[in-house]
């Protein structure tokens, strides 16, 4: 970030008075922008036994395969960007009851918060989005494990077939640590007692 989105004028990045952090500054109309994480809201897409997944074709992990999910856009809770993005990238109508809400993910090095919710197919009239090469039902045993695009989707699609089997699936929050080497870490900080189905 160069200019100021209000008046042009150049950014300064210093800690504002009474702030903590560096921000992008404007010393000409003293506007402050902040930065934040960015939100990704997807879904568990179930029917009977099967989750459904998408076949990226696009970049990051083009080929690999992944649940529905994208970013939150302004103006919509995080359920509602999750059933779109369900929608958009599987071409997939859900359901959702109220005790929706699976797995939560903090990745502070690349500033995101992944959020992923448990989901009835509505029917299985569904076809690839525009950022999917193709999308299909997979059961436990037919899941290409080997070809999971990111450590987040293949946390909770490994806890959701161990939650499956007690019918017991509670919320669970994790930290994401990248390595110096490029390895991942994923670390359990909260869960909840759960809901049964």
């Amino acid at each position: 970030m160069k200019y100021c989105h209000h008046c042009a004028a150049p950014l300064v990045l210093r800690i504002p008075e009474g702030d903590e952090l560096p921000r992008h500054c404007c010393d000409g109309c003293e506007s402050i922008f902040y930065q934040n994480p960015k939100n990704i809201v997807g879904t568990v897409p179930i029917h009977e036994d099967k989750v459904l997944l998408c076949k990226r074709a696009i970049q990051p992990r083009l080929g690999r395969w992944t649940l529905p999910a994208g970013y939150l856009e302004n103006g919509e809770s995080c359920l509602d960007g999750a059933i779109r993005e369900t929608l958009e990238e599987a071409g997939a109508r859900v359901n959702v009851q109220e005790s929706s809400l699976y797995t939560l993910f903090n990745l502070p090095v690349i500033n995101q918060i992944y959020l992923f919710f448990r989901a009835e197919l509505s029917d299985l009239d569904f076809q690839p989005g525009a950022e999917s090469e193709e999308v299909a039902l997979f059961s436990q045993a037919e899941i290409p494990w080997d070809e999971i695009a990111f450590p987040v989707v293949l946390t909770t699609l490994e806890h959701y077939f161990e939650d499956i089997e007690q019918n017991h699936f509670p919320v669970r929050m994790f930290d994401v640590h990248h390595g110096d080497n490029r390895t991942i870490t994923t670390k359990l900080i909260s869960h909840s007692q759960g809901t049964a189905d």
